[in-house]
């Protein structure tokens, strides 16, 4: 049974940069995939980036492609989300997502979720 911890979230403005955390407990996580999510108010929870545990394969949602970077420290059993030139649009509740299977972008296939952390860019 793995646990999820989320960190990093806050109010900042359009184009800064924000670092999400999320630390996983537990261990045995090589076969594993880390998502994160994000929902905004309203709308659908949104995939936003995924790596794996083993290899650091990476995939990005199409709303961040090209401002957003995964990246994995296996050794702290920790995923991080660098999130650059951010968007009003950007403003959500980012979930982490553990599951033990290669990168998938639906929600409903990950079992294991943190209790998110709210990020709100201002314009």
């Amino acid at each position: 049974q793995a646990q999820l911890k989320e960190s990093g979230g806050g109010l900042v403005q359009a184009g800064d940069s924000l670092k999400l955390a999320c630390t996983a407990s537990g261990s045995g996580f090589n076969n594993y995939a880390m998502a994160w999510f994000r929902q905004a108010p309203g709308k659908e929870r949104e995939f936003v980036a995924a790596i794996t545990w083993s290899v650091g394969g990476t995939s990005y949602g199409d709303s961040v492609k090209g401002r957003c970077t995964i990246s994995r420290d296996n050794a702290r059993n920790t995923v991080n989300l660098q999130l650059d030139s951010l968007k009003p649009e950007d403003t959500a509740v980012y979930y982490c997502a553990l599951a033990s299977i290669s990168i998938d972008y639906f929600s409903r296939k990950y079992p294991y979720w943190g209790q998110g952390t709210q990020v709100t860019v201002s314009s």
